[in-house]
């Protein structure tokens, strides 16, 4: 599923062909906004909120979309072959007489009233990602953080209710740049604060990379450290990267790691 370095860098493409630009078509095919007509509104922005995108245009409504583990935003010229957007697996056109944004396998997709948007987003914690993260997020981040007790830090980076945007790729890679073992209680954590800064940096990097992968998995250029990298030689002491399982069925996830220089606190169970 993309994160929230794929989300900012879709927001930003879309901002790129769509801010500022009144609609000249409009077409959501998506059974409960099949109706809607955006045509002749002008879009305002779309910000980028963890794994979601908030599309607000000029009447004070928003298009809410997630794109869950397949879907995607491309960009294409108007009238050109890529902006037909006739594919089956297309659920969303948004054109101006330039741009014409097309989403693909979106996962999720609503419109609402653009005050509403917390009903859709309110539940989630911080964006890991959004400006003032240090001064707002990280307080009501560490209160979240809290109440999650001993949950195994791995599923609590993952949580979305506790901070938005973290998947796999960087609950890994933060957790192994600062040797913590993926099933370490949250609560003996030494420095939750430094390994929350240490995801943001991260993905911060891929966010400012001009890398056209919309995977995550490559980041400013650098491979991953340890994510996607099952039985590959870790790149600090050479032990082969392992990978367990955050959470339980049937909501599991992958959580790769390495051995030797993320070593369980002692005594501790085996990695699931």
């Amino acid at each position: 599923m993309p994160e929230g370095d794929i989300l900012a860098r879709t927001a930003r493409r879309l901002d790129e062909a769509l801010a500022g630009r009144v609609l000249v078509r409009s077409d959501l095919r998506w059974p409960t906004a099949a109706t809607v007509d955006l045509v002749g509104r002008t879009v305002l922005g779309t910000k980028p909120y963890g794994k979601h995108l908030l599309t607000r245009f000029d009447d004070g409504r928003t298009l809410h979309t997630h794109l869950r583990m397949d879907g995607s935003w491309r960009i294409a010229r108007t009238g050109s072959p890529g902006a037909r957007a006739g594919a089956p697996h297309v659920r969303a056109v948004l054109a101006n007489e330039t741009w014409t944004a097309v989403g693909e396998l979106i996962g999720m997709l609503d419109v609402v009233p653009t005050r509403d948007e917390h009903t859709l987003i309110g539940h989630l914690g911080p964006d890991l990602l959004a400006d003032d993260f240090e001064t707002a997020g990280i307080p009501e981040v560490l209160r979240r953080w809290a109440a999650r007790g001993s949950t195994p830090v791995c599923e609590v980076l993952l949580d979305q209710t506790v901070v938005a945007g973290i998947g796999t790729i960087y609950m890994a890679d933060s957790l192994f740049l600062e040797k913590i073992w993926p099933w370490t209680p949250a609560d003996e954590v030494a420095d939750p604060v430094r390994l929350l800064r240490v995801a943001r940096a991260i993905m911060q990097r891929s966010v400012g990379s001009s890398s056209p992968s919309t995977t995550g998995e490559v980041y400013r250029g650098r491979e991953t450290w340890v994510h996607g990298r099952l039985k590959e030689p870790c790149r600090r002491c050479g032990a082969p990267v392992r990978r367990g399982l955050a959470g339980h069925p049937p909501t599991e996830r992958p959580a790769y790691f390495c051995g030797v220089c993320q070593r369980p606190p002692a005594p501790a169970p085996p990695a699931p």
